[in-house]
């Protein structure tokens, strides 16, 4: 007979695993704060950003950056935008945006190039966490 798994060990969800930091873009402080605190209690290093035109400096500065997390509904500089000047500044950085916007998120989704996703919110928490380990190791993969 087959013994059981114990409760809680193959549900815990991926750690950073060597100090990566990421940038979170997000204009809705409820949700800014909800994805800054998971990614902080997985270990991550998160820089905050509550637009995209505060995201600038970040991603012209001289510091790691191993993911953007960005809302593609941002004012001003929309998400889509802000990826776009990331890769300029950073080729390859992988891109993870979360939308509210599910009928747009599948238009969109054909727009997403090598190493983004979309993630359509309300999102789980675990998806999250799933989501920021593979695209980081995807990125780390890649000459």
């Amino acid at each position: 007979m087959d013994r059981p798994t114990p409760s809680g060990v193959e549900s815990l969800p991926p750690r950073a695993s060597q100090g990566e930091r990421v940038l979170v873009i997000e204009d809705e402080p409820e949700v800014r704060m909800l994805v800054v605190d998971v990614l902080r209690e997985l270990g991550y290093s998160v820089e905050v950003a509550s637009n995209g035109v505060a995201a600038l400096p970040v991603l012209r500065g001289p510091d790691r950056i191993d993911l953007l997390v960005t809302d593609v509904g941002l004012p001003g500089l929309n998400g889509r935008q802000v990826a776009e000047i990331a890769r300029q500044q950073r080729p390859g950085l992988p891109v993870l945006f979360m939308t509210g916007y599910a009928r747009n998120a599948e238009v969109r989704g054909d727009l997403l190039e090598r190493g983004m996703e979309m993630m359509i919110k309300p999102f789980n928490i675990d998806d999250l966490a799933q989501r920021v380990r593979r695209l980081i190791e995807l990125a780390s993969d890649q000459p």
